[in-house]
């Protein structure tokens, strides 16, 4: 006798609906984890209460497990950050920008492992340079090359232009200090690429990345160009500690003359989480092939070997613009990045197959919350058990850190604060502009009263140094740097000679 259980019972195991079941089973543990996942988020920004917003994707497979926005974009607006609100990706940058010529490669612009002098043509590198160095390793960091204008050009002053930059070619030299083939990491490298591929080809790296990699990868609100960003969509304000110790906007903003191939590019929670994606399954976004089979997961293999320590993460190598390396016992492909205020975090882990993108727009004083976000995620993703003591210590252990920093900060401005004046003679002595000839021009100014100095999109109030005809600047904030008179025209910046006149 079929009775109503047993008809119930038919249903409920027929495949058909057992699948909808599982679905619903599989989405309520994402709603969970999701859930979870923002909880803590929230409460670190509550606690930590020094980084205004944080932006972050979380991917796992073919799926987006969720991308938000938290806390505000700029605390002088109070505008809240959300999934498309733009951030500053800082050294982030590099895997798209190392994506985007390892594609040109593969195109057969230029062999990767070639040496230079193959393709570059006429350039103002030094001959035996272009002879025995090669794009890989420029991109992986073992080129053993120094050129001090080039990425400070590009990515401090911003005073440069495609014929400046091929003329500082020529100033490129070996650094005794690795020699070529051990990994020291740099910016250099991306620039000194960058600029020899613009002078072959009259390629500008933003027009390369935008064709070879966001364009394919349909991620519309990553650019380069941060003046127009900001015209057309929220652009988050980098922060750093202000006089008075409160958080507050940076001194120094990126604009599109700094924005540069080593670090140039802001992004969105929803865009991260595509590239993640990309990253996790080699080109395949949704079931649908963007890049060649093994294109993208060719840049994740390292290249050259190093040995070292990143708070919790373990780094082995490096390849085109990833670290390579191990969080806890799972690999970890990563690159993180900095700067005057912006602090990125993008990794993912190939065998588990989730990927992470933590953004916040502050990074001196508590800028490891986003790393703390991505561990947990991967964490808790990985039911971890004792979880939530163990990020209860790490919270704790934070807000400890922060406080000492807080501590320090005003100790050092107050001891600053009491140093006599330095400068001998009355601040019209001073004034004038200075140049180097690779570095460029440098400007002190007097206004009311104080001497102000300037170096392209950089700009700071002196203070008094601690020796004689010293002055101490933040041009870059947080970063003192001593600027020493010598003689009536001469100063020395970060042992550069300027030059007035």
């Amino acid at each position: 006798m079929i009775t109503r259980r047993h008809v119930i019972a038919a249903f409920v195991s027929a495949p058909w609906l057992a699948a909808p079941a599982r679905a619903l089973a599989a989405g309520a543990r994402r709603g969970q984890e999701a859930d979870a996942i923002d909880a803590f988020v929230r409460r670190a920004l509550a606690e930590v209460a020094v980084v205004p917003g944080l932006s972050l994707a979380v991917v796992r497979g073919h799926e987006v497990l969720m991308t938000a926005g938290y806390g505000v974009a700029d605390v002088a607006t109070g505008r809240p950050a959300d999934a498309d609100t733009a951030f500053y990706i800082a050294s982030s940058t590099k895997a798209f920008t190392a994506l985007a010529i390892k594609a040109m490669a593969q195109r057969g612009a230029f062999d990767l492992d070639a040496p230079l002098s193959r393709w570059v043509g006429k350039s103002a590198l030094p001959v035996d340079l272009a002879a025995s160095v090669t794009l890989s390793d420029l991109l992986c960091h073992r080129s053993g090359l120094e050129n001090l204008a080039i990425p400070y050009r590009a990515a401090f002053t911003g005073e440069h232009t495609p014929r400046v930059m091929s003329a500082l070619l020529g100033a490129t030299k070996r650094s005794p200090d690795p020699p070529y083939g051990v990994f020291r990491y740099s910016n250099t490298g991306y620039n000194l690429a960058t600029t020899l591929i613009q002078d072959r080809f009259g390629l500008d790296w933003r027009d390369m990345v935008d064709e070879a990699v966001l364009r394919p990868a349909g991620i519309r609100r990553t650019t380069a160009r941060i003046n127009g960003a900001r015209r057309r969509m929220q652009v988050a304000v980098g922060h750093t500690p202000a006089a008075d110790g409160r958080i507050a906007p940076s001194p120094l903003q990126k604009v599109d003359a700094t924005m540069q191939s080593a670090g140039g590019l802001v992004s969105t929670a929803r865009d991260m989480a595509r590239w993640l994606e990309i990253q996790l399954n080699d080109g395949v976004l949704a079931g649908n092939r963007l890049f060649p089979q093994g294109l993208v997961a060719s840049t994740h293999r390292p290249i050259v070997e190093q040995q070292a320590k990143f708070g919790p993460y373990v780094r082995d190598g490096y390849g085109l613009g990833w670290q390579t390396g191990r969080y806890g016992d799972q690999r970890l492909i990563h690159h993180f990045g900095n700067f005057a205020g912006a602090r990125a975090h993008v990794s993912f882990m190939p065998e588990r197959s989730v990927g992470v993108a933590v953004m916040a727009n502050e990074d001196v004083m508590g800028g490891e919350v986003a790393d703390l976000v991505a561990n947990y995620v991967y964490d808790r993703l990985a039911g971890r058990a004792d979880l939530e003591a163990v990020y209860e210590g790490e919270l704790t252990a934070l807000k400890m850190r922060i406080d000492k920093r807080r501590a320090g900060l005003a100790a050092s401005r107050a001891d600053r604060a009491r140093r006599a004046w330095s400068l001998g003679q009355p601040n019209s002595h001073y004034v004038g502009t200075y140049r180097h000839p690779l570095m460029g021009r440098l400007d002190i100014v007097e206004l009311e009263g104080r001497l102000t100095v300037r170096a392209g999109a950089m700009a700071a109030v002196a203070e008094a140094g601690a020796e004689p005809e010293t002055l101490r600047v933040e041009l870059v904030p947080m970063s003192g740097q001593t600027l020493r008179f010598s003689g009536a025209d001469i100063l020395v910046l970060d042992g550069q000679t300027y030059q007035r006149g």
